[in-house]
């Protein structure tokens, strides 16, 4: 099969040739986007004596997704099978490219991506704020995906195989940072199954441009926008199942319990009336009932997870 290593370069001019020396000789092509670097990284990429590598220049920074879809568009043109997507920086070894391919390769899954949380002794490397905030993205990136055997969703280094490629809508894929979570989630929304790869991270000197506060403001409201559109298709549009109708019965009758239990609440405390059970009840059940119908919608949205291709 044909594989194609796609590598956005920006501020990576310190690392990028080394990088490119250490790809495996199995590499047919190795396309360079410099996505407007101010350090010019297609310019040392260019110089190297590769014929496999192919520098292709942004005009204007697009982020990182944007040059990766740059990269899979030029793949595709010319006829590569499988396209492998890593970083410029050095982070992501390339002697773990047969490991990271084979789910791909043998027919498993659409696409595979690395894992650094199964690698414990590499994770103490890893700032300690950047593993608690991996942490609880990778559990919203899973509700919002469907991808519940996933980890490590900000992982970049991944491969995907040219048919799921032509399945996805390339111009709707986030650009910026978003773009391996965005990925998970249009996969998830089109049935596709991933696989997770223990495949650990190099730490040097390379300086990330992604800031804690700017994810944290930036990711929620996008993973809210992707978890509605996945459910709406999955559940409501392509298909009408069981967790449908969880749905359906579920989300009304937990927000009206809630909603009549804070105006009886309220309304108890400003009047010094004490409610009768009834009352209580009559807020309290649909309450219950209501989120034991949501968990079962979670519990058939996990194992309804896409695993395998064709199951």
């Amino acid at each position: 099969m044909r594989v194609a290593v796609v590598i956005p370069c920006y501020r990576a001019a310190r690392h990028i040739e080394a990088v490119l020396a250490s790809v495996p000789g199995t590499i047919e092509h190795i396309l360079v986007v410099d996505d407007a670097c101010p350090e010019g990284s297609g310019d040392v990429a260019a110089r190297l004596a590769d014929p496999r590598v192919e520098v292709i220049r942004h005009a204007v920074n697009k982020g990182v997704g944007g040059a990766v879809v740059t990269g899979y568009r030029r793949a595709l043109d010319l006829g590569c099978d499988m396209v492998v997507k890593m970083d410029g920086d050095g982070q992501m070894d390339p002697a773990e490219l047969p490991r990271l391919i084979e789910p791909v390769a043998a027919g498993r899954v659409d696409y595979a991506k690395g894992n650094r949380f199964r690698h414990h002794a590499q994770l103490k490397a890893m700032p300690t704020m950047r593993l608690l905030g991996n942490s609880v993205l990778s559990f919203l990136v899973k509700a919002a995906s469907g991808q519940w055997g996933v980890m490590d969703p900000t992982n970049g280094y991944t491969v995907i195989h040219a048919r799921a490629l032509t399945e996805l809508d390339l111009d709707r894929l986030a650009e910026r940072y978003f773009f391996e979570s965005d990925m998970l989630i249009r996969l998830g929304t089109l049935g596709l199954p991933v696989e997770d790869v223990a495949i650990p991270a190099r730490y040097g000197d390379e300086n990330s441009s992604l800031r804690i506060g700017e994810a944290a403001a930036m990711f929620p409201p996008l993973l809210l926008k992707g978890f509605l559109r996945r459910v709406a298709l999955r559940y409501f549009l392509d298909d009408f199942n069981i967790a449908s109708l969880y749905l359906v019965a579920g989300v009304p009758l937990l927000l009206f319990g809630t909603v009549m239990g804070l105006e009886q609440w309220i309304e108890s405390i400003a009047t010094g009336v004490v409610r009768s059970a009834g009352t209580v009840m009559l807020a309290a059940m649909p309450v219950i009932i209501g989120f034991q119908l949501l968990l079962q919608a979670i519990a058939f949205d996990v194992a309804a997870t896409p695993r395998e291709r064709g199951r």
